[in-house]
């Protein structure tokens, strides 16, 4: 799971752009028990997802031509140009050139050579989120695409990530771990999958909830929509794939009692 012991090339930050941040602060806030901190006019919309009085993730308006609701995974770097430099090496794209979040810390935006977006954050005064890896906040981030080896080797060259195979019979996934670290099994955080049919091509951000179907029940209620019902996965927990109402995905994870 992730945790908030930040490591480079560990997930740090989570956003959404919204083309309505009231009403996206209504469906999470009925979804999940956050409320909704904004940043005020110089964060030109920009604001905060609490939960417990802790920051979970982060919502802003949509500020890209053409760009589609959807949350977006940041990466912790050291050095948010450097990384840059490493994308375009390794076949990306920088979409959003690395700019100062004055004393709070460096980010960037990026699609990897697959079509997966994600972000880097290079902190300042802010390391990341408050809380991550429990209720109610985020606890996995997984890649959907079309080429996992090529994946593979553009976030190997950009983060030095390791992988080993799930082990689960019969699915073809490869769980994600920080160079950094001892155990890659204490130190994973996400993993990539191949495309289905009806999720998004690029990265799924996952939070845990206490019950996945009475969550899942909540969403259809509150105007979003099922992409994947609830799925028991062995050896992990019960897993669905949802949208908001504007068609932003997400996924949720019921984990399974640890024994």
């Amino acid at each position: 799971m992730v945790s908030t012991d930040f490591r480079t090339g560990s997930p740090n930050w989570i956003d959404l752009g919204s083309p309505d941040l009231a009403e996206s602060e209504l469906f999470y806030g009925a979804v999940f028990g956050w409320t909704f901190e904004s940043g005020g006019p110089a964060a030109g919309g920009y604001g905060f997802f609490r939960n417990g009085g802790r920051t979970v993730a982060a919502a802003g308006p949509l500020t890209e031509a053409a760009a589609l609701p959807a949350w977006t995974v940041y990466f912790r770097t050291e050095d948010a140009d450097g990384t840059a430099a490493a994308v375009t090496r390794a076949g990306g794209t920088v979409r959003v050139p690395p700019s100062d979040v004055p004393a709070e810390g460096r980010f960037a935006q990026f699609t990897d050579p697959t079509g997966g977006d994600f972000a880097v954050w290079q902190p300042g005064r802010t390391r990341g989120l408050e809380a991550v890896g429990e209720t109610g906040a985020m606890c996995w981030a997984e890649l959907h695409t079309s080429d996992a080896a090529e994946a593979l080797r553009f976030y190997r060259a950009l983060f030095g990530w390791r992988t080993r195979d799930s082990g689960v019979p019969g699915v073809d996934y490869t769980v994600l771990s920080t160079a950094e670290g001892e155990d890659p099994f204490k130190d994973s955080f996400g993993g990539v999958a191949g495309v289905h049919p009806r999720v998004n091509v690029g990265w799924l951000t996952h939070f845990a909830v206490a019950d996945a179907l009475l969550t899942t029940d909540q969403v259809r209620t509150s105007g979003g929509s099922v992409v994947v019902p609830p799925e028991q996965v062995p050896t992990v927990g019960r897993i669905a794939v949802l949208a908001d109402p504007f068609g932003a995905q997400f996924a949720i994870l019921e984990p399974e009692p640890r024994r």
